[in-house]
């Protein structure tokens, strides 16, 4: 024994300056007692906002009664309670979960899936992507070289296809997404043939990679690509699902079902549970052993998902994500009529994205900027892309039309103390 004093990892960089001492609601409050307007919301988890007195109460009283109840040893009674909620809002004919704690964990447990009920080794994913951390979901995230540095080689199998991100290539959305579906079928004859293609994984709306929405005829062409190929289209929702695109699922605004769903961020109001859902057919066909882990589908994190899972219904949340949504949105391209650098506005629903640029390039560095200008004013949000140069807007989906509108106020002062 010593006296030295741990301490965290001087690899754990924090986003903003602050020091939560409190959450409640839309807001973070500091030791001294100063409100911050959470527009980051645990990256896209606080869905309920910070403390949902029934999300609390919910947890309160699971941690009175059971804290560990290990899924397979022994039945936690949240566990199918839970997977009775979800299968009313996930689409037929996908009934069957499997839960763990993290989205990258869910992505894992879809990779053994997607393989094992196929017995096809090739995975297809898309240029700009996020899924993950660990090494199978982080072989296949392209949102951001760092997220890959210095652990090489990453897992064997994945082809990476283009995304059609308009605004990147200079493109209409029509000639982006014709190109893409005319890559991905060279993929087929180049790269990866159908018959050893397991699946595809894809967000529908991509997060850490610049919040860039598909659209309805590309996520209808990778439909149809599966299906005549016997593919698995998997959804990756850990960000964009959960009402936060103003549709409880993002992918329900392509008019397109997938064969799996990944699960996570605002399923728990901040508690750490995912899910990967499939058919039960589906799922049947994995092997022995390939879904568990001692921590997955705590009985805690379980009931808080299923108050968060009525909060959400009984509240309207999703309809107010989008009428939200719609007013953030208005706000900001008024202010892109006086502000030029505003490049590009994006996103769906309460997942929007500024893309800041100095003349052709990508700033990153004024992003960062208008971020530290947002926090001296009490206003909280993060950057993404590759470059770092989207300021995201990542409310709560219980925020109202007042503090959207403070919030465009704050962001047009960072706007003008970083001109």
């Amino acid at each position: 024994m010593t006296d030295q004093k741990g301490k965290l990892s001087p690899l754990l960089k924090q986003a903003t300056g602050v020091t939560a001492a409190k959450g409640e609601g839309a807001y973070i409050i500091d030791p001294e007692g100063r409100r911050y307007l959470d527009f980051t919301s645990g990256i896209g988890v606080t869905s309920t906002g910070h403390c949902h007195p029934k999300v609390v109460e919910a947890a309160q009283k699971q941690v009175a009664t059971m804290i560990h109840a290990q899924a397979t040893t022994v039945m936690n009674p949240r566990l199918p309670e839970l997977a009775e909620k979800l299968g009313e809002l996930t689409p037929d004919p996908l009934n069957a979960f499997f839960f763990s704690n993290a989205g990258t964990e869910a992505v894992e447990g879809a990779i053994r899936l997607v393989r094992q009920a196929t017995e096809r080794p090739n995975i297809i994913v898309f240029h700009g992507g996020f899924h993950g951390r660990t090494m199978g979901s982080l072989s296949l995230t392209t949102s951001s070289v760092g997220l890959r540095a210095g652990v090489s080689p990453m897992m064997s199998g994945v082809v990476v296809a283009p995304f059609p991100h308009a605004f990147h290539y200079g493109w209409s959305e029509e000639e982006a997404t014709d190109f893409c579906l005319r890559e991905l079928d060279r993929i087929f004859v180049t790269y990866s043939a159908p018959k050893e293609t397991a699946a595809m994984f894809i967000e529908p709306v991509q997060g850490e990679g610049g919040y860039v929405p598909a659209n309805t005829r590309f996520m209808q062409g990778l439909r149809e690509r599966c299906d005549k190929h016997g593919i698995m289209l998997v959804f990756d929702e850990v960000q964009a699902g959960f009402g936060r695109s103003g549709k409880f699922w993002a992918h329900d605004h392509f008019d397109v079902t997938p064969d799996a769903i990944l699960i996570a961020k605002g399923l728990a109001s901040g508690f750490p549970i995912s899910a990967l859902a499939a058919s039960e057919e589906t799922m049947a066909k994995g092997w022995p052993g390939s879904q568990g882990g001692t921590y997955g589908g705590n009985a805690i994190s379980a009931a808080a998902a299923i108050a968060t899972i009525d909060v959400i219904r009984e509240e309207g949340l999703v309809e107010n994500a989008e009428r939200m949504g719609k007013r953030l949105r208005s706000n900001l391209e008024s202010l892109k009529k006086d502000y030029p650098d505003m490049a590009d506005i994006r996103g769906m629903g309460l997942m929007l994205g500024v893309e800041m640029r100095r003349g052709d390039a990508p700033d990153g560095e004024r992003a960062g900027n208008i971020l530290k200008e947002c926090e001296k004013r009490g206003l909280l949000m993060l950057r993404c892309g590759p470059y770092q140069e989207i300021v995201r807007w990542l409310p709560p989906l219980i925020v109202n039309q007042e503090q959207i509108d403070e919030a465009t106020r704050i962001f047009e002062e960072a706007l003008n103390a970083t001109a």
